[in-house]
């Protein structure tokens, strides 16, 4: 009796510890920290700078979510891709930031960058994972804007994962105004997503499939499936945008070789100032099937019912 006794007591104490350790953030080398859940892998925060080789010294850079991985474990974002070597699977950017008279293009990796000043939290819980950052915007040794990040991630069911990503900008000691790019009037910049190489890839919004790509399309949320790595399996992830962001709802870069961009703030100039921070919040759900199978728009509805984080 007294060994059955043990015995379960075990049992119940090896449970406690899994439930305990369902998310596990891991330094890697090279200035990454990764996130698992239940020993399989989510994705990776890219804190220290990052250059793959070959590549030129000028796309060096940090402060951005790669890879993220699919409820199976297929990577489906990309970074250093060679049409754009800028772009870094999930991140957040201005092609076009005026500091005084001068201006600078962080989005392209081009005077200014983004880089760590400080962990602000790092917790692995039951039913979520929580990462908060403090990063700078510097030119040089200089920092000019203060950018806090806090990412959510919840533990996923059969059909999807969620993630929130919340990002707080404020200037330091000086005005310094950011807009999308002006040139072609696309407006892209911020938020965004770069996805992995892939095949019979849908795009998605609340009006239904785009036959081709969409420039300054307004949505509250949109959707990128496909199949992506060597299975016939479908996945996506779809970005949603809060309704009490900025200009919500935005306008949208959606391009077929793989992009989702909600462009605030677009072809308009916003300036931050010092004392008054401006807070973008964003939804990601990653998905099996395509934005139908896995009920994008119904998700979303429910998610802007929610306060926000």
């Amino acid at each position: 009796m007294k060994t059955l006794v043990i015995f379960i007591a075990s049992m119940f104490a090896a449970f406690a510890v899994q439930a305990d350790e369902v998310f596990r953030w891991t330094e890697k080398p090279d200035g990454k920290l990764e996130l698992t859940e239940s020993g399989k892998p989510v994705l990776v925060f890219n804190y220290g700078l990052q250059l793959k080789e070959g590549v030129k010294e000028q796309y060096r850079r940090t402060d951005y979510i790669h890879p993220i991985y699919d409820l199976d474990g297929v990577v489906i974002t990309e970074d250093f891709p060679k049409d754009h070597f800028h772009h870094r699977g999930l991140f957040w950017a201005w092609p076009e930031v005026t500091v005084g008279d001068k201006k600078y293009d962080p989005w392209g990796c081009v005077g200014m960058q983004q880089r760590l000043k400080r962990w602000l939290v790092r917790e692995a819980k039951p039913d979520c994972a929580v990462l908060g950052v403090e990063n700078g915007w510097f030119i040089g040794d200089r920092s000019v804007v203060n950018e806090t990040v806090k990412v959510r991630i919840y533990r996923c069911d059969t059909t999807g994962r969620a993630m929130d990503v919340s990002i707080t900008l404020e200037a330091e000691k000086e005005p310094v105004s950011l807009r999308g790019r002006s040139d072609g009037k696309k407006g892209y910049g911020g938020f965004t997503l770069r996805l992995a190489p892939r095949r019979d890839a849908s795009v998605t919004t609340v009006d239904g499939r785009l036959e081709k790509d969409g420039v300054q399309v307004k949505s509250l949320w949109a959707d990128y499936s496909a199949k992506f790595g060597t299975g016939d399996a479908v996945s996506g992830v779809a970005i949603f945008d809060h309704p009490k962001d900025p200009a919500n709802p935005t306008t949208w870069l959606l391009r077929y070789y793989g992009v989702l961009n909600p462009t605030w703030p677009a072809l308009e100039t916003v300036t931050l100032e010092p004392g008054k921070p401006v807070t973008l919040n964003y939804r990601l759900l990653i998905h099996r099937g395509d934005a139908v199978t896995a009920k994008v728009s119904e998700a979303c509805a429910a998610w802007v019912k929610q306060p926000v984080p």
